[in-house]
């Protein structure tokens, strides 16, 4: 059934849930959850006048580093197989969605799971969401977990 589990982990309250969801179908299914943090440089260098993009890009590895060792934890604190992986941007047409799904193709994911913050209304719009991307655009089946408690208001 679902055998690699691949989770978006950001360290967001959402995608701390959405690991753990990951983790519960990979108990069941005796998978292996592949859990990826994307760095997203393309945005990075078009701000390069102002700091060194370099000194950033390695503080964001650093940070994404962090966040896969916690992943890992959670992941062997439950006795299931874990690999995590931080994937980057590197076309300046990339965006987090597709570098997921990107990744998913690759480690032929079964299941694609995500936290989503839940935004509606005109923020949606403006802001935009990986995970709606993700979903729309995915080969293979994708689970969204909403971050608990989040009730925001629509707004038009």
């Amino acid at each position: 059934m679902y055998q690699n589990i691949l989770v978006a982990f950001d360290g967001s309250s959402s995608s701390k849930l959405a690991l753990k969801e990951a983790v519960s179908f990979a108990t069941l299914t005796k998978g292996v959850v592949h859990p990826i943090y994307v760095l997203d440089k393309t945005p990075l260098f078009s701000y390069a006048g102002h700091y060194d993009p370099l000194t950033l890009v390695e503080a964001l590895r650093k940070d994404g580093e962090s966040l896969l060792e916690e992943a890992q934890q959670t992941c062997a604190a439950a006795g299931v197989p874990c690999h995590p992986e931080l994937v980057e941007s590197n076309d300046p047409s990339d965006d987090v969605a597709n570098v997921i799904l990107r990744h998913a193709e690759q480690i032929h994911t079964d299941l694609l799971v995500m936290g989503t913050h839940g935004r509606r209304g005109v923020r949606r719009l403006v802001i935009g969401s990986v995970a709606e991307r993700a979903l729309r655009f995915s080969r293979c089946p994708v689970l969204l977990i909403r971050e608990e408690g989040k009730q925001e208001a629509s707004t038009v």
